[in-house]
């Protein structure tokens, strides 16, 4: 099952592009992000044509997150929907549309947009860092219901230093700072795996280039886009790339398309024993 995760910065905008992309690449689900438009306004006959079932959370002018998908996707909720254990009133989050989740071929598809942050000084960089505190929650809360889980999107953090063209330039900055990576780190716990990393331990994939400066041209990109995964699902994982080839496009998204490849035998996942324990598979 090809899995796909890519911020198109405008589905209007791109909407021929992504649709070559699905033609050419043919993935099984593909989240989106920025799609910046009201649900009324998404372009679903474009994908239903293609066998797609499509389910959005958007927005006008702004952010936006859609699940498009080969499998029709069960339990949609949009939203920190059922978040209980955070600490602050969830309402705050809920103006800007960035999560959508659904049960598909029994994996808990996460597509998520997080805010940038703007600067480290900024008050949008208190939203950021709250919001990532409540996406904590909210993982932690699929994970008790046992969960398995694939958390994807534009995650506006930079990893390590690995993860950006010149890591002493932006060092301490917004996308870089020790208080994003410990926010995500904390996301991710010990449940989550980058599955990019698995296979490509070296520095220089990037999945997003600043529109400014020739920044793709230069290659000065940073990888911000990812797919996290339960670690039961890492014995299935048989590929992790970056397509960077859409991002050479005429007005392309200044992302590109992360994928990976999942070899799932079964239709119905069981990756769990009876004391809620990890099976090797």
């Amino acid at each position: 099952m090809l899995i796909a995760t890519w911020n198109v910065n405008s589905i209007r905008t791109r909407l021929s592009q992504i649709i070559e992309w699905i033609n050419n690449v043919n993935p099984d689900i593909l989240c989106l992000q920025e799609t910046k438009v009201t649900d009324d306004c998404f372009p679903f006959e474009s994908f239903e044509k293609l066998g797609f079932s499509v389910e959005v959370y958007g927005q006008k002018s702004y952010n936006g997150v859609a699940i498009i998908s080969k499998i029709k996707a069960e339990n949609v909720k949009k939203g920190f929907y059922g978040c209980k254990d955070y600490g602050q009133n969830i309402e705050i989050f809920q103006d800007q549309k960035r999560l959508i989740s659904a049960d598909i071929n029994g994996i808990k598809i996460i597509n998520v947009y997080v805010p940038n942050g703007s600067s480290i000084e900024s008050d949008k960089f208190e939203y950021k860092i709250n919001w990532l505190n409540c996406l904590a929650s909210f993982v932690e809360e699929q994970e008790k219901k046992g969960e398995i889980i694939c958390l994807m999107g534009d995650f506006n953090v930079a990893p390590s230093n690995l993860d950006i063209h010149d890591p002493k330039k932006y060092e301490g900055g917004i996308m870089a700072s020790e208080l994003e990576r410990n926010a995500l780190n904390n996301v991710l716990k010990e449940r989550l795996i980058d599955s990019f990393r698995i296979f490509e331990k070296n520095y220089g994939h990037w999945s997003w280039w600043d529109y400014r400066n020739n920044a793709y041209e230069l290659n000065k990109g940073w990888r911000i886009d990812h797919i996290y995964i339960s670690r039961g699902l890492s014995s299935k994982l048989k590929s992790s790339v970056i397509d960077s080839s859409p991002r050479a496009n005429l007005r392309p998204s200044d992302h590109a398309p992360v994928m990976i490849n999942l070899n799932l035998d079964d239709t119905n996942l069981d990756f769990f024993d009876d004391e809620d324990n990890f099976l090797e598979i």
